[in-house]
């Protein structure tokens, strides 16, 4: 599966993490997992990125009975996800020396800005649709994010 993999592939990844001085970057695709390692924060790398490709299997979840395997995962209906509305570069902070906009534990406004997406060299505020607590911030700093995934949970304060 390995061999699938397309050295033109590779190397628009690795100048992805060249360009967003990213400190690693997975992509998986048909069991085929690529690694991505660059210095992350250094204007100049020092190194060129190294690069992993590796296949693997997927482990599978065993149940006991056919009921755990048809019921529904427990999700917890008072939360809301802030999702990313494009691919790009999720930014906590507004710049490298400034502190997050958010952090776990905070109380956040409709409208706040929870974070950036950079893409195409345009940087997007991305706004809190409720007001509330934030519960968990699951996309970390820097990282590539694609349109849908999770940035921000956040849980709804009772007035909401």
């Amino acid at each position: 599966m390995a061999e699938d993999v397309k050295l033109e592939q590779i190397k628009e990844l690795v100048k992805l993490v060249e360009k967003h001085h990213l400190s690693e970057l997975t992509v998986e695709e048909d069991g085929v997992t690529i690694t991505i390692k660059g210095v992350a924060g250094v204007a100049q790398p020092a190194h060129v990125p190294t690069v992993q490709v590796s296949s693997h299997e997927y482990e599978t979840e065993s149940f006991e009975t056919e009921e755990e395997l048809l019921a529904e995962p427990e999700v917890d209906e008072n939360i809301v996800k802030i999702e990313s509305p494009m691919v790009g570069v999720f930014y906590r902070s507004p710049s490298p020396d400034a502190p997050s906009f958010i952090e776990v534990g905070d109380t956040v406004e409709v409208g706040q800005t929870v974070g950036l997406i950079e893409a195409m060299k345009v940087f997007s505020e991305i706004p809190s649709e409720v007001a509330g607590v934030v519960a968990d911030i699951p996309a970390g700093n820097t990282t590539l994010v694609q349109a849908g995934q999770t940035l921000v949970v956040i849980r709804p304060s009772e007035e909401a």
